[in-house]
């Protein structure tokens, strides 16, 4: 199992590590709902050094990456990101990303730490323009600092005005101490805040200054359970949970990152998805008892036919309620549909919702 820069600090705050995507990495510190609150109310951090970089460079970066990824990146300008999926010829999802403009000619993708290896295999299966790939994921750590704090917990660590850089825009520039350091106003919590991107033997120096700088703020170490109802509150997707090999990103409610005015992998299936129709959507749900959805519990109809499964759930620690996403059949598809979630043979009703679940 590997380790990220910083598994020795977490462990001497007390974190509860478990192995995740192959690291060993922190899971709560004091638990759930306080690391939760923290990032919706104040600034947490996140240790997500786990996740996958591949720098993309030469005159025909662009080009690949328009062949294996859904979205537009040609719409990319320089301190630009864009979320976007790596369809499989199947229908399904290969793994979904994000693509950085870093310069002229070069692209930083960020990609699941689970799928690290199966995305390289698959970008490099169809690099036959001479792109030049480079994985960077071992030498390279990430932080996210999340919530309505973080602009003023972090500015006085960098020259770069942190309050204009746009929701998916980064700066490279001087961060803690440290040098060209990638500062991405992106997260995965809908909390707002910066995800950044240094090497590892700067990482630990970041780490010790953001907490010096962010003490007046309330900031808190966060680890992955907070991660997953933050963004679950969101109606953000996860990998393996609510998209993977099997689900079509027109299923899956991203059809806005499936852009045709261009040929992609498998595009034409996926075009004609989206003219005629899918048979089963991605839902958000909320519960309308006091009980918690789980990934895999059935989800049914008012006579208890099946029509549907649940990718992810949780109690929503900011509505108090449980909340859950699955696919379930078209028909029963709609805004404020009864349907009924299936947990220990009891049929128990829930609705479904616009997402997200959490309004700010």
């Amino acid at each position: 199992m590997k380790n990220t820069a910083l598994t020795h600090i977490h462990e001497a705050l007390g974190a509860k590590m478990l192995p995740f995507a192959g690291y060993n990495m922190p899971i709560t510190y004091e638990g759930i709902n306080a690391e939760h609150e923290t990032v919706r109310t104040a600034v947490g951090v996140f240790d997500v050094s786990h996740m996958g970089e591949f720098l993309l460079s030469g005159p025909n970066a662009l080009a690949l990456i328009q062949k294996v990824t859904s979205n537009d990146a040609a719409t990319l300008t320089i301190g630009r990101v864009q979320y976007s999926c790596l369809p499989n010829n199947e229908g399904g999802i290969v793994d979904d990303l994000l693509v950085y403009k870093m310069k002229e000619e070069q692209y930083l993708l960020v990609v699941n730490a689970s799928n690290i290896e199966k995305d390289w295999n698959w970008i490099s299966s169809h690099n036959d323009l001479g792109v030049e790939m480079k994985n960077l994921s071992d030498d390279y750590s990430l932080l996210a600092i999340q919530g309505p704090k973080a602009v003023e917990a972090l500015q006085s660590l960098t020259s770069v005005d942190l309050s204009s850089i746009q929701y998916y825009h980064f700066e490279v520039g001087d961060f803690a101490g440290i040098d060209n350091v990638i500062i991405s106003a992106t997260g995965y919590t809908g909390a707002g805040g910066f995800e950044i991107y240094c090497k590892n033997e700067e990482v630990e120096q970041i780490w010790n200054k953001v907490f010096e700088a962010g003490a007046p703020f309330g900031i808190q170490p966060i680890g992955l359970a907070a991660r997953d109802t933050l963004r679950l509150e969101m109606g953000f997707c996860l990998y393996g949970n609510d998209i993977n090999d099997t689900t079509s990103p027109i299923e899956a409610g991203l059809g806005w990152i499936t852009k045709f005015n261009k040929e992609f992998t498998n595009s034409d299936t996926l075009a004609k998805q989206k003219e005629s129709g899918v048979s089963k959507k991605l839902i958000g749900f909320e519960m309308q008892e006091r009980a918690v959805p789980r990934h895999d519990y059935e989800i049914v109809d008012a006579n208890g036919n099946p029509i549907g499964i649940v990718t992810s759930g949780t109690m929503s620690p900011s509505l108090n309620k449980g909340i859950g996403m699955g696919y379930v059949t078209v028909d029963n598809s709609t805004v404020d549909s009864e349907i009924f979630i299936r947990i220990r043979k009891k049929d128990v009703p829930a609705k479904v919702v616009k997402m997200p679940f959490y309004k700010n």
